[in-house]
Formats: structure tokens, sequence, C-alpha cells
């Protein structure tokens, strides 16, 4: 296996999972969005602690 070839396949895994996480951050503003709220809201941790408590 060539250096070159591994190179390409680290690239193309991190360019997948870069693309994973932008899927799942705008999923997220979108689906807060929807319901009413501010998109921009679901970054903030208070959300995430309710979001928390409320699964327990």
């Amino acid at each position: 296996m060539s250096s070159e070839y591994a190179m390409r396949v680290v690239r193309k895994l991190l360019i997948g999972l870069l693309l994973v996480i932008v899927a799942l951050v705008v999923g997220a503003m979108v689906g807060y969005a929807i319901d009413g709220g501010d998109p921009l809201r679901v970054f903030l941790p208070s959300t995430w602690t309710h979001i928390f408590d409320f699964l327990k």
C-alpha cells in the first residue's frame, strides 16, 4: 500500500466525518427552528441540560 493511497483514504474519511458533523449541526438547528425556537439556542448548554434532564 503506497502512502499516496493511504493519504487519499484518510482524506476521504475526514471529509466524510466533517460532512456528518455538519449534517448533525444543521439538523439540530432546523429541528429546533421547526419547534418554534431560535435555531442558535441549540448551542446553549442550558438547552442540552434540559434535554438530558428530560431523558433521565
